[in-house]
This record gives C-alpha cells, structure tokens and sequence, in this order.
C-alpha cells in the first residue's frame, strides 16, 4: 500500500538521477570512464537476492552505476540515488544515499531499507557472467542482483501512457487496454484500442525501430476519444528510437529524447 509522495522529493531524486542516467544495451560492458570498470556500469541489475533471501515477489529493485560515480535505482517502493568509487574489486557506496518518501507495505520497506544499508556496507563486488555480488568486508555476500535482458522478443506489453503529438504524455483512456506483443521472428502484433496492430520491429544495441504499422479498420464508438487515442499512439509508437525495460516497466523514446511510449509488462 502506497501512503504518500513528496513532490518535492521527487523532483531532486529525478534530477540527480537525470545526472548519473547511462543508456543500458543488452548486457553491454560500456567503458567505465573515471568513475566506474567496464563490467559494472552501464546495466541495469535487479535484486535477486538480498542477505541470502529471495528478492520480495512482484517487486523490481534495482542499481544502476554510471561512468561518472553516480548510483540510482529503485529500491522496491521508492527511487534513490548516491555516489560510489571503485578500485579494482573494491567498492564505496557514500553512506549519503537519498530517496523519494514514498511509504509501502512493511516487507517491501523492510527490503528496501536493507538494499540500502547493503550498498553502504557493501566493500568488494564481482561480476560473473550476468551477475553481480557485492560482498562485506569479510566476503560474505550481501545482495545479489541479475543483470536485466533488453531482448524485446517473446514479450508482451500494455500501454500505460503515450505522446500525443501535442508535447504531452498522457495516459490511456479507461475501458481501453492497448497492448503490444513483439515475436521472435522480429514482427509485432496486438491491439491499439480498438483495431489490431501488426508490423516489424528491429532493436540494436538500446535503439529501436518499429513499422511501418498497420492497422485493421474497424469504427469504435465507446469510450469517447477512443479512436483518436488510437491515431495517436500508433503515431507515437512509429517515433521511438532508443528503449529501455527496466524490471515491469518498457519506456521508448524519440531521437530527440522526448518520451514516445511507456508500457507495463502484460
């Protein structure tokens, strides 16, 4: 249960994360720049295991590192960001992390509360294959967190808010569930509100290019505006460039950095 939200917070949290933001590619190793080894930044982890115990179910946690010596994430209910330095298998996680004020149900705070103290108390790290450790001074295992896939293929998707061409992000109509779901064989299919939606879609390295779409073409009455959301959103689904899935969540973005589509995961 979600309590209450400081706007405030928010915005800090969202600009210092804004700061610190890197474009994760499948499992990529970026360079790491002066602030972070190559096999550590630029990906997405998300919390496996955390003091030997599972990851809470239906929550996402996750850190993120950049090149610069920011650390962000979500810590399962709220956002958060920080510093950390690296020398060879040794990290420092600054005590100062900060974060939104959101208040969830007890185990999900319980978790998040423990990430947070993981990551400060964290001194050491290692990455094998797609996970990642981070360890105490004594070696013993913190938290354990697996590197998140950006393979499109196989999943399927709900729209939670488009652009409207009007330089607005808005959300879906209710009583409409537009969905899309991409195949292995690089097509993509579902629904855009009222009509069904087919067409191609290619992804390289955090870049993305779907279409051209069609669309059958049946009239929908209900609810109103259904059918402009509709004219809308395939529109803005033919402007994405670049996405990113982090744990539920798919957001794609134009080649001007400016929000095309976000989706939940189906």
């Amino acid at each position: 249960m979600t309590k209450r939200l400081w706007p405030a917070a928010v915005l800090t949290i969202s600009l210092l994360l804004a700061g610190c933001a890197v474009t994760p590619t499948p499992f990529d190793r970026t360079p790491g720049g002066a602030g972070g080894p190559s096999d550590l930044v630029g990906i997405t982890w998300l919390l496996d295991e955390l003091n030997g115990q599972p990851a809470v179910e239906g929550t996402f946690p996750s850190v993120t590192f950049s090149s610069e010596g920011g650390i962000g994430g979500s810590g399962g209910c709220n956002v958060y960001a920080g510093n950390y330095t690296v020398s060879g298998s040794q990290i420092d996680v600054a005590d100062n992390i900060i974060s939104t004020m959101m208040a969830c149900d007890d185990p999900i705070m319980t978790q998040e509360f423990g990430l947070f103290d993981a990551l400060k108390t964290a001194s050491s790290y290692a990455v094998v294959d797609t996970k990642l450790t981070l360890s105490d001074q004594n070696g013993t295992a913190l938290a354990t967190f697996n590197a998140q896939s950006q393979d499109l293929a196989g999943t399927s998707w709900q729209v939670t808010a488009y652009n409207n061409g009007q330089e607005a992000v808005v959300g879906v109509l209710e009583g409409t569930t537009p969905s899309i779901e991409f195949g292995a064989d690089g097509h993509l299919s579902g629904s855009a509100g009222c009509n069904r939606v087919i067409g191609s879609f290619t992804t390289t390295d955090g870049t993305i290019k779907l279409g051209p779409l069609a669309t059958t073409q049946m009239a929908c009455a209900e609810p109103e505006g259904v059918m402009d959301q509709e004219s809308r959103l395939v529109a803005a689904l033919e402007t994405a460039a670049t996405y990113h899935v982090e744990g539920p969540s798919l957001e794609m973005r134009t080649a001007d950095d400016a929000i095309a589509v976000r989706f939940s995961r189906a």
